[in-house]
């Protein structure tokens, strides 16, 4: 198996910053921590406008501090590709940092999110306030009626609606099963879906302390066409993601195109340890 580029100085990367991460370390829980207990106050309002504008200032100041202190600048492309009125955004998942570059670039967007999230009392409030679609990790029928019912009411306030397919974070180099939750969306709402690439892994690769200064690219694709059957739109779906992620690792390190490498999902590894 090819080792993921995130875990070597690969091609023409700068090396990983240990001063830049500790001051970027020291804003993250800062910010986190003191826009969070605004956002939890500002729940208590009626409506979600005040939360939303409180995490909007969240999510801008940590794009900063990923640029300003991290040395991360994140470049996006494809904006004109973006289609009219609410679609669906299936990205990538590589970094933390993935959210907040998302979230960034759209004045309401919902997300999905695991459940895990909701562990932490504060932050559930705030999720719950801001309307985030909340879904049982694991998966399965229950897990796909929460997402359709909350999914619904997300769509008819005309938002976007970000998901990752694969369910979780990895590493550069691979990619996890893409599950069948987006398509479910897909197909219920009759709602395009624009596929997301991106190296963003490369400089700040999943929840890791360490950070690579450089240039990161954001890329949306272009839409797939509402209608497509359950393969095929799967299929397109992580061909179009996996092949721009790859051949954007490989623009930012110098390196060959090398594609992702399948591997079991966290959950998977846990049931086969179990069993």
């Amino acid at each position: 198996m090819n080792r993921p580029p995130d875990t070597v100085d690969a091609g023409r990367l700068a090396p990983f910053s240990r001063p830049r991460s500790l001051a970027f370390a020291a804003a993250y829980w800062t910010l986190s921590i003191l826009y969070c207990l605004a956002a939890v106050f500002a729940a208590l309002l009626p409506g979600r406008g005040a939360t939303g504008w409180i995490i909007r200032r969240y999510v801008h100041r940590m794009v900063q501090a990923m640029r300003l202190l991290a040395g991360i600048r994140v470049t996006v492309r494809g904006r004109e590709r973006l289609p009219e009125g609410a679609f669906i955004v299936a990205a990538k998942h590589q970094s933390w940092g993935d959210g907040y570059s998302v979230y960034n670039q759209f004045p309401d967007l919902a997300f999905v999110t695991g459940d895990h999230l909701e562990k932490f009392p504060l932050l559930g409030t705030v999720l719950r306030k801001l309307g985030a679609i909340v879904v049982n990790n694991c998966g399965g029928h229950e897990a796909r009626a929460a997402l359709k019912r909350r999914a619904e009411d997300a769509r008819a306030e005309g938002r976007r609606i970000l998901i990752y397919p694969e369910g979780n974070l990895a590493k550069v180099g691979e990619k996890f099963r893409y599950r069948s939750g987006v398509w479910h969306m897909y197909r219920d709402f009759d709602m395009p879906v624009v596929p997301v690439a991106t190296n963003l892994g490369l400089f700040w690769p999943q929840e890791q302390f360490l950070k690579r200064p450089g240039t990161a690219v954001l890329e949306f694709l272009e839409p797939l066409p509402i209608g497509l059957p359950k393969d095929e739109f799967m299929e397109r779906l992580e061909a179009a993601v996996e092949a721009r992620t790859a051949e954007l690792v490989a623009e930012a390190t110098g390196l060959p195109v090398t594609p992702a490498v399948q591997v079991p999902t966290p959950d998977e590894v846990r049931r086969e340890t179990a069993g």
